[in-house]
């Protein structure tokens, strides 16, 4: 039986001329476990509120979507509640109520469940999701994974059949994100739950996957499983080939034209037993990446904690405790660690948006920052208004103003999206957006908060070029993220916070292969060949030099 058949799908937004879906035509069978990808402004997002016609935007469409045989359209506000589920990026969006309890039975208390009905599926939902232990929580004492985890719970005591995720873990660190997806897994395999999940996280998705869409342009491209789909991503030339995991992308390097035959591994694990295949009997010859040349150690702080305690409320705990960190001029440093251990915390403090109650404070005024939650940051009725609003009062002269804008539009590739709302753009279109804003202040130290959340892999290095070209030119840079691989490969130093405090702080290579899960794919691969290779580069200049 098909959950959805969509024949024909065509989307644009009021106003645009270019359509942001076009002639999508595509069925998905009940228990399906099925993986949407592609660039930000594929169309990945759109596709998926259309599903769910209480979110679908506001614009011109074309075509038939059916639900279960009939059109979606026609099923009422409470059918599409409680039948289909729908967990959006942030966390804090799908947040009403006070308490665990209470948000796990409000959606079955909105639709006028029973109290034994509601006491019984809250309860069986708690056990099932291992929320026991913080049921009677304040929802505002969650780190971030328990709130998402939450949201997931609250619309399952529902007993949806399909359930619809739209970049679930976006804002959440590894483990996290792996025991999130890996729930998603076991509703699908032990409920029956028809799962369609968006999602840049594909290392861990492929081997969970029945099918992989890909998105190009408002089309589906590629629809395959993910056995074939790796390989046609790659042979393709596709520009997902940069997303696709970094043992993919060792496979297809190493094996050359030999990988059109082979199957390409879909784990971590898979990958690791190919590459011992490739090893056997040699001798290692070449155990580890020869080291970079030493760049000049900076000795200047731009910004300082010594000793540092925080805390939000003076009944409440302390979310920082004695942190002491140290940020060089002109030095790009990430603070990565859990959710709820006090990285966005240590940044408000550092931006000056919140004091310490105990230890020494040295900051620089000539700071700007961008918040987890780039909305905040939207004051404007269009992309194109808000980017002015950001130059009138930093720039007096007009013509260096629309020049300066027309730079960050181009920078940051804001052009096909000036006339749109910032609140109708994709989670990657809202993080350019308010990227672009921060750099138009040209600020001497830059503070980011998870700034590649939602982005795809194509824009990453392109921000990554942009962060180091700022580097360069003098700017101090302090980044939040969740994003390792992204850490790995453009950091000076990496921090690890953990309990409110700062426990290590080493250069990335020495930081990331000394540890067992906050490390890299590549890492996790080849750490039993080769000794401090992280990023795909290094496991396959290694495999070449060992003539693999």
């Amino acid at each position: 039986m098909e959950t959805f058949k969509i024949s024909g799908l065509s989307f644009s937004y009021p106003e645009e001329k270019t359509r942001q879906l076009k002639n999508i035509s595509l069925s998905i069978k009940q228990g399906e476990f099925v993986t949407i990808c592609g660039e930000s402004s594929s169309g990945k997002s759109t596709l998926l509120r259309h599903l769910k016609p209480a979110l679908t935007p506001y614009g011109i469409k074309k075509g038939d979507i059916l639900f279960r045989g009939q059109p979606i359209e026609e099923f009422d506000l409470r059918t599409q509640t409680s039948k289909i589920g729908y967990v959006l990026q942030n966390p804090e969006n799908g947040v009403v109520t006070d308490r665990v309890y209470h948000e796990l039975a409000f959606g079955l208390e909105s639709l006028g469940y029973d109290n034994n009905t509601i006491r019984l599926r809250v309860a069986e939902m708690a056990t099932f999701f291992g929320i026991s232990d913080w049921f009677m929580r304040k929802v505002t004492e969650l780190s971030g994974g328990q709130k998402q985890l939450l949201n997931l719970a609250s619309i399952m005591t529902m007993q949806p059949e399909v359930l619809i995720l739209d970049e679930p873990t976006a804002q959440l660190d590894p483990l996290a994100a792996t025991e999130f997806l890996d729930t998603i897994k076991k509703i699908n395999l032990d409920i029956g739950t028809t799962i369609i999940i968006s999602e840049h996280r594909l290392g861990e998705l492929f081997p969970m996957s029945d099918r992989i869409l890909v998105m190009d342009n408002g089309e589906v491209i590629i629809d395959a499983p993910p056995e074939d789909a790796s390989g046609m991503i790659l042979e393709s030339g596709h520009v997902m080939a940069k997303a696709l995991p970094s043992y993919m992308k060792i496979f297809a390097a190493v094996e050359g034209e030999s990988a059109k035959t082979k199957s390409y591994p879909l784990s971590v694990k898979k990958s690791r037993e190919w590459l011992s295949g490739k090893v056997e009997d040699r001798i290692i010859k070449h155990p580890e990446i020869p080291p970079k040349e030493q760049l000049e150690e900076k000795t200047e702080a731009a910004m300082e904690l010594a000793d540092v305690w925080f805390k939000y409320d003076r009944n409440e705990k302390d979310v920082i405790r004695d942190l002491s960190i140290k940020i060089e001029k002109g030095e790009f440093h990430s603070i990565v660690g859990g959710n709820g251990t006090g990285k966005t915390t240590m940044l408000s403090i550092l931006g000056g948006l919140n004091k310490p109650y105990r230890g020494k404070v040295n900051l620089d005024p000539h700071t700007a920052f961008l918040p987890q939650n780039p909305q905040a940051l939207f004051v404007e009725m269009s992309v194109e208004r808000d980017i002015y609003e950001m130059l009138r009062s930093i720039e007096k002269d007009m013509e260096k103003r629309e020049k300066k804008a027309k730079e960050a539009i181009e920078l940051l590739d804001l052009e096909d999206i000036l006339k749109r709302h910032p609140y109708d753009l994709s989670g990657g279109e809202q993080q350019k957006l308010a990227m672009a804003k921060v750099l138009l202040l040209e600020p001497k130290i830059l503070l980011l908060d998870e700034p590649t959340k939602a982005l795809d892999s194509h824009f990453k290095t392109r921000l990554g070029n942009i962060l180091r070209d700022l580097v360069k030119k003098g700017t101090t840079i302090v980044m939040v993220s969740h994003d390792i691989e992204f850490c790995a490969e453009y950091s000076d130093r990496v921090s690890l916070i953990f309990n409110g405090s700062i426990i290590a702080t080493e250069k990335p290579r020495e930081f990331f292969s000394g540890n067992s899960f906050y490390t890299t794919g590549a890492n996790r691969m080849s750490r039993h060949v080769f000794e401090n290779a992280v990023t795909t580069e290094d496991v396959i200049d290694l495999c070449k030099m060992n003539g693999l």
